[in-house]
């Protein structure tokens, strides 16, 4: 005898993606996305209601907790973090943009590893210190610096953030993929300790920080080749050669 699945749920997925497409307000088409999902899978009206007022209770100081940290930012922002990360970083003669990105890809993925995963991240560190730097580290090296090489550095920045954090964590014995991977290999029959989940995400960690560090390495070397080594530069001025 088969079983009836029913597939009206699913509705709230559509409203999701559709909420997105027509740009609306991404709380609000999440909300909204919640609540057919859960008329169409036939909860009453009260008990949906219930829900999500027991969530909101639960979760209204979240928002204390993100919104703080911004702040934060923000102001330091404004009093010339941004100026001051790229001063410092020009200061730095043999600083490049491949290396910077590349030390940091492995403080960030040794500290994702660790569980640390809050030390770094898009709105505290990529956006107010480490795209900064970069840029820094590309304007002493090569001068003024044109807004589509200040993007494509922005971009660099925020995925060496990304590739430290996703290879970084599943090292992490307590992250919630390897708990979930875990709790559905014991539900196959398989019992397999998180511990040993953990321990086989390290060749891949390392593998994913080889590659992404020649990218950067390979990114150096673009570099100078679209904009010449300020080295030669100096050497062929000192000859009394035009640059």
């Amino acid at each position: 005898m088969q079983t009836i699945v029913n597939l009206w749920p699913l509705l709230g997925v559509a409203a999701i993606i559709l909420g997105f497409l027509l740009h609306f307000n991404p709380l609000l088409a999440v909300a909204a996305a919640a609540v057919i999902t859960c008329l169409a899978a036939g909860f009453p009206v009260r008990e949906v209601l219930a829900t999500i007022g027991t969530g909101f209770v639960k979760t209204r100081n979240l928002p204390l907790i993100i919104l703080l940290p911004l702040v934060v930012i923000g102001l330091l922002e404004r009093h010339g973090l941004r100026e001051h990360a790229q001063a410092w970083i020009g200061r730095i003669r043999s600083a490049t943009v491949g290396r910077l990105l590349i030390v940091y890809l492995f403080v960030r993925e040794l500290t994702a590893a660790l569980g640390l995963t809050g030390l770094g991240g898009h709105p505290q560190m990529v956006r107010p210190l480490l795209a900064p730097m970069a840029e820094g580290a590309a304007q002493s090296r090569y001068g003024k610096i044109s807004d589509a090489l200040r993007y494509r550095l922005r971009a660099f920045s925020a995925a060496t953030d990304n590739v430290g954090l996703f290879f970084g964590e599943d090292i992490f014995v307590a992250f919630g993929a390897i708990v979930l991977m875990a709790t559905f290999l014991r539900e196959a029959g398989i019992e397999v300790a998180p511990i040993k989940i953990a321990l086989w995400g390290i060749p891949t960690a390392i593998c994913a920080f080889i590659i992404h560090a020649f990218r950067l390495y390979q990114l150096d070397r673009k570099l100078d080749r679209e904009f010449g080594r300020p080295s030669d530069s100096a050497k062929r001025n000192a000859d009394g050669e035009p640059s």
